[in-house]
């Protein structure tokens, strides 16, 4: 029998829940020895010019080593096109948490003391703390670059595209911006040996991305710097690559001769890592009255923050704007904006669920408007299963789908025609407390770089085994999923397979963890190289069986090397075979390139209730059906799906980074900023749904994020739905108590 498929006990956990993960705080490296403790000094205003600073107090502070500037580095100012970006700030400050001095001292405990004798002066500007400000170009970031526009993206717009539709709904939605908040907040340390290398231990999801972008920042050739990644409380897109610290620590590291150590608070990770979502979306929808939808156009302004360092967001956001659906006409264009805030990057999902925000409040907007039911709107629209492979009006090359039929399966699942009675009665009865149904039907793609992914296997001289591969696990079970794979591979069982990642040195080329690329890329990856690995065994256990390779089988439920059919001519293990075997001879390092974007797919449906009242919204009820090709392990595939349900949901009820009009952040601490906990969260009810791809060997579809995307919209239309009948067409996320009572207000034109 097979391991796949079966239900396996993570191999990472038993270390997380005993001795604890070693994390970048928790490293005690001989090469650390006699590090120096670091602090970025940032700034407390949006914007402003920096008029002076005066770093001789500091100096003098018990235990400083060395207070840097930006006077004191050379190394060329970061680019991000169509601006740049200085790894310290020198001259002006472009949001709150901008670093503008480094502070080193002996002990952690003298950091804050010495910080707060740097004297900055600055010279406060304009803040520009908004999409619609940025776009007015009253006040310029960049004056140099002459505007607040930092990307146009997309075909020009049809203005006769909606001439002949029966119905047209259009409507301005807000994505909120949100925080990551990772367990494990930003850190790193770093040494230079005496070879000339300098060796930085990251908290990251892309060791190698990490060494490209610091040795870029430093301008060295990337083979003088080995990034070595321990375990990584969580990212979420966050920590992909590096952010400005690390370079500016290893810098300052060769400057002071000395081993630098650095962890972020939680304040400073809520302010100066980047943030996520941040978009405005109008979609507008044209149709027949019957439920067909004939043209959708997407608008898109991404707020990027004060550096555009992922203008690549909204264009994600354009290439999904299909959705899930067969429209015969797409309009989509993006614009990006930068304003002063902590610049924006990848967040869970990174664009797709923007886009799938977007379309399914459409949907629901146009089903309101032509008297239907959601669900049916949805099912006279839907992509059907043999249009598939379909390449939509957008240009993404949708791989698979049944997209009706999970749909069909979750509203099965639930009783959706049981709920529908029952708000029927509640709203006929007159009570208080509103029930509301939301559907998200939503497609993502994973894979989506086009890049592939190293994968080794080397079979050691006790028959055990040591996979390296370029994907970097921080939270996910990637490493149980990888040995149960070369398990069932190999007929060598789990306890003798130890994968490796995370170091540049052992996976020189690789490209890494996002865009829940790992299983299908790195997956796919160290099961070629397990195929080559017994295609040479095979050979060898010939020379010893004395038969023809052909002849040959692995018995993988006994691990050994037999004749077909004659098992009892004699058998050879493994370890046996490494014994005999050359060095090197059972090893294979492979790059799996070949490999194309999948697009996995699902529905979700939230039942919610909503005090009319209070305008307390409770989520009841999730039940969702996540499609990514077969499952490894269920344990793992359903571990990541609550994860993301959670998340999603999070931002739909209550997550939002917000910031004043002077540009201050006023979610700046956990007691301001509210993500979702077992509190807010009902029973997940996950159905199953499985539509293989034919575009890796393994026949997956990436998962980390998908659970986030459907989440979200589902529970932002249960809550309008809610309040439908009460006048309420739409309300922007988070829907919060008092986001609800000001819509219902405004529906009785009580709210002016």
């Amino acid at each position: 029998m097979s391991i796949v498929g079966t239900r396996v006990v993570r191999i990472e956990d038993q270390k997380l829940i005993t001795t604890g993960g070693t994390y970048v705080e928790d490293l005690r490296e001989e090469a650390l020895t006699g590090a120096v403790h670091a602090m970025f000094v940032r700034s407390p205003i949006a914007h402003a010019r920096i008029t002076s600073i005066d770093t001789s107090a500091a100096l003098e502070a018990p235990g400083v080593v060395a207070v840097y500037t930006a006077t004191d580095l050379d190394l060329a100012p970061r680019a991000v096109p169509p601006v740049s970006e200085p790894w310290l700030a020198g001259e002006v400050v472009r949001y709150v948490g901008e670093p503008v001095a480094l502070v080193l001292t002996e002990h952690r405990y003298q950091l804050d003391d010495a910080a707060e004798l740097i004297d900055i002066d600055y010279d406060p500007l304009d803040a520009v703390a908004s999409i619609d400000a940025a776009l007015s170009d009253e006040t310029l970031l960049f004056p140099d670059h002459g505007s607040n526009l930092v990307q146009v993206h997309g075909a020009a717009l049809d203005e006769h595209a909606f001439d002949g539709c029966e119905v047209v709904v259009s409507r301005t939605i807000v994505n909120q911006r949100v925080a990551p908040a990772p367990l494990e907040v930003r850190g790193a340390a770093c040494a230079w040996g005496d070879d000339g290398r300098l060796t930085v231990w990251l908290s990251t999801q892309n060791a190698q991305i990490g060494r490209s972008a610091i040795a870029g920042g430093l301008g060295v050739d990337k083979a003088l710097v080995r990034v070595i990644t321990p375990d990584v409380g969580g990212g979420f897109g966050a920590k992909i690559g590096a952010d400005p610290e690390p370079v500016v620590l290893g810098w300052a590291s060769k400057r002071c001769g000395r081993p630098i150590r650095w962890t972020e608070t939680r304040s400073e990770n809520l302010t100066s890592m980047t943030h996520g979502r941040a978009q405005q979306n109008t979609i507008t929808l044209g149709g027949r009255r019957d439920g067909t939808i004939e043209v959708v156009r997407l608008e898109v302004v991404q707020d990027a923050g004060a550096y555009p360092r992922a203008t690549f967001l909204p264009t994600l956001t354009e290439l999904m704007a299909s959705g899930v659906y067969h429209f015969p006409k797409v309009e989509a264009a993006s614009r990006a904006v930068v304003t002063t805030t902590t610049p924006i990057a990848a967040y869970r999902g990174a664009g797709r669920p923007e886009a799938t925000a977007a379309i399914e409040r459409g949907i629901d907007l146009f089903a309101a408007e032509t008297g239907l039911d959601p669900a049916e709107v949805r099912r006279i629209n839907f992509i059907r299963p043999e249009e598939f492979p379909y390449r939509t009006p957008t240009g993404a090359n949708y791989d698979s789908g049944q997209y009706e039929q999970a749909l069909n399966k979750v509203l099965e699942a639930a009783g959706y025609d049981e709920l529908r009675a029952e708000q029927r009665r509640r709203r006929e009865a007159g009570e208080k407390v509103a029930l509301g149904l939301g559907i998200a039907s939503y497609v993502e793609i994973t894979g989506g770089d086009n890049g592939g992914e190293s994968g080794r296997v080397d079979i050691n001289p006790d028959g055990t085994v040591t996979a390296y591969t370029g994907s970097s696990p921080h939270g996910q079970g990637l490493d149980t999923s990888l040995a149960m794979l070369l398990s069932d591979q190999l007929g060598i069982p789990m306890e003798k397979i130890t994968i490796r990642h995370g170091d540049t040195d052992e996976v020189p080329k690789a490209i890494g963890t996002f865009g829940s690329r790992s299983l299908q890329l790195g997956g796919s990856a160290v099961r070629r190289a397990a195929d080559n690995v017994i295609a040479q065994a095979r050979e060898i256990a010939a020379d010893l069986l004395e038969a023809s390779p052909d002849d040959l089988e692995l018995n993988v439920d006994e691990g050994v090397w037999q004749v077909k059919g004659a098992p009892s001519s004699g058998t050879i293990s493994w370890a046996q075979l490494a014994a005999h075997a050359e060095e090197g001879a059972l090893s294979s390092d492979v790059w799996f390139g070949d490999g194309a974007p999948t697009f996995p797919f699902g529905s979700h449906l939230a039942v919610v209730e909503v005090d009319t009242e209070t305008g307390k919204v409770t989520v009841k009820r999730i039940i969702a059906a996540d499609d990514a090709g077969p499952v490894i392990n269920p344990l793992t595939f359903r571990g990541q799906r609550h994860g993301g349900l959670g998340q999603g949901i999070g931002q739909a009820l209550l997550e939002v980074m917000n910031y004043d009009p002077d540009g201050n952040p006023t979610t700046a601490t956990l007691a301001d900023y509210s993500f979702i906990t077992a509190t807010e969260l009902p029973d997940f009810e996950l159905v199953d749904s499985v539509t293989p791809t034919t575009l890796n060997p393994l026949g997956v579809k990436g998962i980390g994020e998908a659970a986030t995307i459907g989440s979200t919209p589902a529970v932002h239309n249960a809550v309008v739905d809610a309040l439908a009948h009460l006048g309420v067409r739409h309300l922007d996320m988070p829907t919060t108590p008092l986001r609800v009572w000001e819509a219902l207000a405004e529906a009785k034109g009580e709210l002016k």
